[in-house]
């Protein structure tokens, strides 16, 4: 116990020495845009600053005074990258509540067409500064804060449920509605295939979980579920003066984000990189298919659903700062028992049901169309998706790098600097249609935009009919 309370202690020395205006490792320059050159942005702030100088109430005005000129400044950046319309496909999501948008929505970058770019080499994109602007990072809607963003209707479902308020006074959730999964999504859980979807068309609350999933699930799982739905502090939801909502809070649970096990797209940065500028934006990942994956985070490669969750609550709910996790008050969960049964209750989460896809994870041909058909070869061939996504899981427990910096030079957008993404998991496609939008940012809102994102970034060079085929199968997962 004594030596927990010097650790802490000296953590807190340190991170008031590291965060001293103008120490060392000052960000200053980093959240200014001062920076040329990916080497700029080394040797910056590490920790985040212990002792704050202002008021909860003068930072909170402020906030409140800049927040429309940020939610303005990134309604902007989507509307250059994207074309934002509500085209809805046919192709309805698992349980028919919202409809799979459809076509390609990211904005060419100068007078060419897809054929003409996907022709060029990374080389010449580079040179003549082509690559889509809408594939690059997508930055934060208030980057220099970053932190998590919810969606409107989670927000509204969860101040209904518990009276608890998840909406921010400094930024707003980013993305149109029609490109957010369904709400509330399906739950299918591995132990009871035979009972379908057990949401109930509900949001899962500490208030109603109890009564949905009494003699459906085990005890233990009952108790992870629990904890799932606690709220724990979290750097922007707690009772400190710098955090981001009016009232102290209980902080966020887990499913706030995860929501029925699955996701709601919000978002916040990634707590593995410093300085803040660099850091990435991260879309909420689903849940589905835990079970079956052997790595977890996007960059951090922990190797255990329990690691993932115990680290989740005592660093990345914070940043990815210790530190200012232990003033904020850090929920330390027991591994032996909290930690397993949140684990165990993540692994019952199940991908929706695919009917036209076999046990070994193949179209069934009788179930099939044509297109659907051809999409299957295209995916398992020429387009390369099945190295990093095989079935039947449709991914392969690795990190791969794209190694974007082919494309495109670094530069200061909103506050991000955009550095390559380097190493990210390869996430599982089972389901895909569920989980808009795309890539570990959300910079890709359809999956058109996805394929036609990996046809240029590896040199596919698919047609017109095999890009729309593949799009076909993939509606199949």
């Amino acid at each position: 116990m004594k030596r927990t309370v010097i650790f802490s202690a000296l953590c807190l020395v340190l991170a008031v020495v590291f965060s001293l205006p103008g120490g060392l490792f000052s960000a200053e320059k980093a959240e200014k845009g001062e920076m040329k050159g990916e080497k700029a942005i080394t040797g910056k702030a590490t920790y985040m600053p212990v002792v704050i100088e202002k008021s909860f109430n003068e930072m909170m005005e402020k906030d409140m005074a800049d927040k429309s000129k940020y939610v303005q400044r990134q309604q902007e950046l989507l509307e250059k990258r994207y074309d934002l319309k509500d085209d809805p496909s046919e192709t309805m999501m698992s349980v028919g509540r919202k409809a799979v948008q459809r076509g390609v929505r990211v904005r060419l970058q100068g007078d060419v067409t897809w054929e003409e770019l996907s022709e060029m080499t990374p080389a010449q994109i580079k040179e003549k500064d082509l690559f889509p602007m809408g594939f690059r990072p997508l930055p934060h809607s208030k980057h220099s804060t970053g932190g998590q963003v919810f969606p409107q209707e989670q927000i509204d479902e969860i101040l209904d449920l518990e009276g608890r308020d998840l909406e921010r006074f400094d930024t707003e959730f980013d993305i149109p509605t029609h490109f957010t999964p369904e709400f509330p999504p399906p739950i299918y859980l591995t132990s009871r295939p035979d009972l379908g979807d057990v949401s109930q068309g509900k949001v899962l609350s500490i208030k109603n979980y109890y009564e949905m999933f009494k003699g459906i699930l085990t005890p233990v799982q009952m108790e992870g579920m629990r904890l799932l739905l606690t709220p724990f502090p979290q750097q922007q939801f707690n009772q400190t003066e710098d955090r981001k909502v009016k009232e102290p809070s209980l902080g966020v649970t887990c499913l706030d984000c995860h929501v029925n096990g699955h996701t709601n797209a919000a978002f916040h940065l990634n707590p593995d990189t410093r300085p803040q500028a660099a850091r990435l934006r991260l879309d909420t990942v689903s849940l589905r298919g835990l079970y079956n994956q052997q790595i977890h985070g996007s960059k951090r490669s922990l190797r255990s659903v329990e690691d993932f969750t115990e680290f989740e609550q005592r660093s990345a709910y914070f940043d990815g700062d210790h530190v200012i996790a232990a003033k904020k008050g850090v929920n330390l969960p027991d591994r032996a028992s909290q930690v397993a049964m949140m684990a165990q209750m993540q692994n019952m989460f199940d991908f929706p049901p695919a009917p036209k896809i076999d046990a070994a994870g193949r179209l069934i041909e009788d179930k099939a169309s044509e297109s659907e058909i051809r999409g299957e070869e295209v995916f398992f061939g020429k387009g390369r998706c099945a190295e990093c996504h095989p079935a039947p899981a449709y991914t392969n427990h690795e990190m791969q790098d794209l190694k974007l910096e082919r494309f495109y030079e670094p530069e200061m957008i909103n506050d991000h600097y955009s550095i390559p993404d380097g190493p990210i998991k390869a996430f599982t496609l089972r389901g895909i249609k569920d989980s808009p939008p795309y890539h570990h940012d959300g910079r890709l809102l359809t999956l058109d935009d996805t394929v036609e994102f990996f046809n240029l970034v590896l040199g596919l060079d698919l047609s017109k009919q095999e890009k729309k085929d593949l799009v076909a199968f993939m509606l199949c997962l």
